[in-house]
């Protein structure tokens, strides 16, 4: 329930040199409204009986600032928690929020948003004062309606699984990038991801849309109903060590600059009470903690980057800043990277994983309430559901398990790793009501050379190889895999334990370029994009399987949509 201040409690400052009682007055013309100093709108968005949320909007009608501090008191015993878009301080009962590094520009006439989580027992009742660097601000009296739902219908109320009972945005930008290929418009109107994978993705660049003109959009997709967004959130310090395509614009240690400038910006705008009707989903910095696992130490596959990123501590600090700061707004849900069954489903990555993952939603100020749950096989290839055998066959006395296609993996699709996956996890601390994503935008391998059933029991390389859907060379291959197709549609709650089937990759955007392009977008060659390629000791040295003629890493790349398209399972009709 919402609750806002509604009266104009404040008085005005006299004009110099009348002496008498101060008196409260309700503007009424726009040159009254010029001679107050602030005014503050201050709403309850959410009360459950011994907490609350609350969103503060500040709006300065004096000189421009270029840093600003708002306080207030309460009466009762109210205790803030958490916060967002400000820095707050508790004394008693006196309350400081001051400005961030990013928001301390306030312009004459312009306005500021903060929020923040806080308990109490008792009563809950909303502050009678407030003042901004001193100066005591009226009190807005909250006629613009809302009550600091959001633009829009919806609850904006918390629920468990996100996906259930909403739509899900459709990003316009790659919506017309499908439409305009031949036979794109069958799918051009499917939810795909909005991925934020440098600074400058936030504001936007000339050729595409910003955060804000994303989630403007969203309220204008939502109609009275509710609306998911999903958010990649990518933009780690050494990002991806053990990719070069995907390599980012920060170095190894600025960890600050990716706090400032990268994450307390999102939080900033995805803490607006104008979106506070919407579901945000967020996908936390896909590939990093799985490589921490995998990629460091005297293992064959270790890199020099992944050590030292597993030696600076980067990449948990960076999540956990990231989960605490964006979980503490109520509409938010983060989703962490788990890799994918072909990365840690053997057994020993399978309970490493969850225990590092452990470690990073608790680092930084983060807890394990702010993970609604985990993603996998993001911007991979790896089938849901293998249907012509499973890891419990065995064929003339050997074990599926010793195939070279599995290579004593524990599980052979996605659907059966992501269901044991999460188990593991709620054994490590994570809450029980956590769920699954799975990432389906290019893993249905259909077409003409998907397997009608199981292959020979001639050995049991033939009869995994023979009945796999999954044609890639090997399961360690990931750039622009030859012959891979799209895979299920994005559904809500299609699996015990699965919050949703997702395209939170879209279908046709690069995994990365072929040969090395000069780029002002920090992205790297990766030798596993490129066709000719050989191998390394994480593909087991086997060819690439890449595509060739691949632009860069988040390009359009129009001949793996059109094959994705032909190779889709279930078929495009």
């Amino acid at each position: 329930m919402s609750r806002t201040r509604t009266a104009v409690l404040a008085a005005l400052a006299l004009v110099a040199g009348v002496s008498g009682p101060a008196v409260a007055v309700t503007p009424s013309s726009e040159a009254a409204v010029s001679a107050i100093p602030c005014t503050v709108d201050y709403k309850i968005q959410n009360d459950w009986g011994a907490g609350f949320t609350a969103a503060v909007t500040v709006t300065n009608n004096s000189a421009a600032k270029s840093s600003w501090a708002v306080k207030w008191s309460y009466a009762g015993n109210q205790q803030v928690t958490s916060y967002w878009n400000s820095k707050i301080a508790q004394s008693g009962t006196a309350v400081t929020a001051s400005n961030e590094t990013y928001n301390g520009t306030l312009a004459t006439g312009g306005s500021v948003s903060f929020g923040f989580n806080g308990s109490y027992s008792g009563t809950n009742a909303i502050p009678t004062a407030f003042t901004l660097d001193g100066v005591t601000c009226n009190v807005d009296d909250g006629s613009g309606g809302g009550g600091g739902g959001g633009n829009g219908g919806g609850s904006g109320t918390r629920v468990d699984n996100p996906y259930s009972g909403a739509k899900v945005y459709v990003n316009p930008e790659w919506s017309a990038k499908a439409a305009a290929e031949t036979g794109g418009s069958r799918i051009s109107n499917q939810p795909t991801g909005v991925w934020l994978d440098r600074i400058a993705a936030i504001n936007g660049t000339s050729t595409s849309m910003g955060l804000r003109a994303h989630l403007d959009a969203a309220l204008a997709q939502k109609g009275s109903g509710e609306e998911v967004v999903q958010l990649v959130v990518y933009d780690l310090p050494g990002r991806d060590c053990a990719a070069l395509a995907s390599n980012g614009e920060l170095g190894a240690t600025e960890i600050d600059k990716y706090k400032t400038q990268f994450i307390d910006p999102i939080a900033a705008i995805l803490s607006d009470s104008k979106y506070a009707s919407l579901r945000i989903v967020t996908t936390i910095e896909i590939d990093s903690l799985p490589n921490l696992v995998t990629n460091t130490g005297s293992r064959a596959t270790a890199t020099a980057n992944c050590d030292t990123m597993l030696a600076n501590g980067n990449y948990v600090k960076g999540v956990g800043y990231a989960l605490a700061k964006l979980g503490a707004i109520p509409n938010v849900y983060n989703y962490l990277d788990a890799g994918h069954h072909g990365w840690l489903g053997w057994d020993d990555n399978f309970a490493p994983a969850a225990t590092l993952f452990k470690q990073a939603a608790t680092s930084e100020g983060s807890t394990v309430d702010d993970v609604a749950g985990f993603i996998t096989n993001t911007a991979n290839y790896s089938a849901l559901k293998e249907n012509n055998f499973t890891i419990n066959d065995s064929v003339n006395g050997t074990s599926v398990r010793q195939s070279k296609w599995v290579d004593w993996n524990r599980y052979v699709d996605e659907l059966s790793f992501a269901q044991a996956f999460r188990t593991q996890l709620v054994s490590v601390g994570f809450n029980s009501g956590i769920g699954m994503l799975i990432d389906t935008s290019r893993n249905g391998w259909g077409g003409s050379a998907r397997p009608a059933g199981p292959g020979p029991t001639t050995s049991v390389d033939a009869y995994v190889d023979g009945g796999r859907y999954d044609r890639r060379i090997h399961v360690g291959n990931w750039c622009n895999q030859a012959g891979a197709g799209l895979g299920e549609r994005p559904q809500a709650s299609p699996a015990t334990g699965i919050d949703a089937y997702v395209w939170m990759k879209p279908p046709g955007e690069s995994d990365g370029s072929s040969s090395a392009i000069p780029n002002d977008e920090g992205k790297g060659f990766d030798q596993m994009c490129d066709p000719t390629y050989t191998g390394n000791a994480r593909n087991g040295n086997n060819m690439s399987g890449a595509l060739p003629n691949a632009p860069l890493s988040g390009h359009w790349f129009s001949a793996q949509f059109q094959q994705l398209m032909a190779n889709a399972y279930p078929p495009l009709s």
